[in-house]
């Protein structure tokens, strides 16, 4: 069967480095630089289930960032660099790396009701910097990776990415310490400093808490699977790219699971519109929300197989397109 021309066009380039790793980590790099300096300069009780402030409390965080959502993150930019490196040596490295990166998925590493750092949280961190050390590398090897080429689908990546940001609005500001009270227009799409209650849990706090969330974790989830299947197409072996697709797929429900949750809880449950909220999800378990994920990650990749293995559509003749 012929392959498809996102295919094909992949793995001409397959030697290079895909400009797609590159912004990805320049997304992180942002997010990181924001949460250092807002759990720095607040202090921990307007803040999100962390008790240091100060600069220790900011490099606190800062380490259980870089486990959830990053080394989530840095197990497919391992692979992809991995496999534009021949040499044996770089592919053990790189195996080492998502081992250490897997850590994270060991159960307590990162709790949502603690998120102070701990020893343990070194293990997914230094994951994460085996990744970024092999990006060095390949910067160095390959050069600055060449602009990226329009790809099928990019439309719709472009539409998901819109739509995640449009609610990623009072998080971001959330991550730089700010509300949107009283902003024309911001202030009344979004709540965000005003004080609101929620069920099953006592008195009145702030609709959108200072500091990280997990529906910004989901936002970064989304925009790094979507980026990152673009690449996807050069890697070489079939069993690796396909394994790739399906961790991204899982990836991708996952970060729009994780924005559902917290966005419809502060944006919808907590004006008082309705009582019932959507599953949190942040911790894999055996559920009904965790069976939709799969069951959308599932459908998601067996679409993007189907799509891989269409043949290309044929040429229009030269006159068919100067009629």
């Amino acid at each position: 069967m012929a392959e498809s021309s996102d295919v094909a066009l992949g793995r001409a380039e397959s030697r290079s480095l895909p400009f797609e790793v590159i912004a990805v980590w320049a997304l992180f790099a942002v997010v990181a630089v924001e949460i250092l300096a807002t759990y720095s300069r607040l202090p921990a009780a307007e803040l999100y289930h962390v008790s240091s402030s100060g600069l220790s409390g900011g490099a606190g965080r800062l380490l259980v960032f870089l486990n959830f959502p990053l080394a989530l993150v840095a197990i497919p930019i391992v692979v992809l660099l991995a496999d534009s490196f021949p040499e044996r040596n770089a592919k053990v490295v790189a195996a080492v790396g998502v081992v250490l990166s897997a850590a994270v998925f060991w159960p307590g590493i990162v709790k949502q009701s603690d998120l102070d750092a701990r020893p343990v949280n070194a293990i997914a961190a230094a994951g994460v910097l085996v990744a970024l050390s092999l990006t060095a590398v390949a910067v160095r090897r390959l050069g600055w990776p060449p602009r990226p080429v329009r790809q099928s689908g990019d439309r719709l990546r472009l539409i998901v990415a819109l739509a995640a940001l449009a609610l990623a609005l009072p998080w971001l500001g959330a991550d730089l310490g700010l509300s949107f009270d009283g902003v024309p227009v911001m202030g009344t799409l979004y709540q965000s400093g005003e004080l609101r209650s929620q069920p099953h849990v006592a008195g009145l706090h702030p609709a959108v808490h200072h500091g990280h969330h997990h529906g910004m974790d989901g936002v970064l989830l989304v925009f790094s699977a979507l980026m990152l299947s673009r690449p996807l197409v050069s890697v070489g072996a079939t069993w690796l790219r396909r394994a790739v697709g399906a961790y991204l797929a899982l990836m991708l429900c996952y970060g729009i699971g994780n924005i559902a949750n917290d966005f419809w809880l502060e944006q919808v449950v907590k004006r008082g519109w309705t009582k019932w909220e959507i599953p949190d999800v942040t911790t894999p378990k055996t559920s009904i929300a965790w069976g939709v994920i799969l069951l959308a990650a599932g459908a998601l990749w067996a679409l993007s197989l189907w799509r891989a293995r269409r043949p290309p559509a044929p040429a229009m003749p030269a006159k068919a397109r100067t009629a």
